[in-house]
């Protein structure tokens, strides 16, 4: 059994992010790459295939939002709490096209008990911002790895 009351922060997100990889069929299937993980932040990238395209041939802003919330989970779930939206909300500024790889990077705002307020900010590769989401959260009352009854 791991102890985590020995983990580093640092440890402690990166093992809560490679048990939460394993069991996230819908951002891997969309080839969605964890770049970056720390505390209470994450960067995601994703390539936008012909699939993701809409009637425009744009990005489909359901996937760039998909991109974002993804980044956003992995980074408010790097505290061993189980974590969950409560609230999210995303502004476009400007399109995705087919073949950007797009580059989301969330960070931690705000966390006080059981809520948080999180960032993500959606990129193209060439460093144009083409959207900004505010993701709101809530612990539920489970962790990734087991609590001994020192540390719960």
């Amino acid at each position: 059994m791991t102890d985590i009351s020995r983990m580093s922060p640092q440890e402690l997100a990166e093992a809560c992010a490679a048990l939460m990889w394993n069991d996230d069929s819908a951002s891997q299937r969309l080839g969605m790459k964890l770049l970056h993980i720390a505390p209470g932040e994450a960067t995601l990238e994703m390539t936008i295939t012909d699939q993701m395209t809409n009637g425009h041939g744009n990005a489909h802003g359901g996937y760039m939002f998909t991109l974002a919330d993804s980044a956003f989970a992995f980074a408010c779930n790097t505290y061993n709490q189980m974590t969950v939206a409560q609230h999210c909300s995303v502004t476009y500024i400007a399109p995705g096209a087919l073949g950007d790889v797009l580059i989301a990077t969330a960070r931690e705002v705000s966390r006080s008990g059981r809520s948080g307020i999180y960032d993500v900010t959606v990129m193209r590769q060439d460093g144009q911002r083409i959207a900004e989401f505010r993701g709101h959260s809530r612990t539920i009352n489970r962790t990734f790895l087991p609590m001994d009854k020192e540390t719960a």
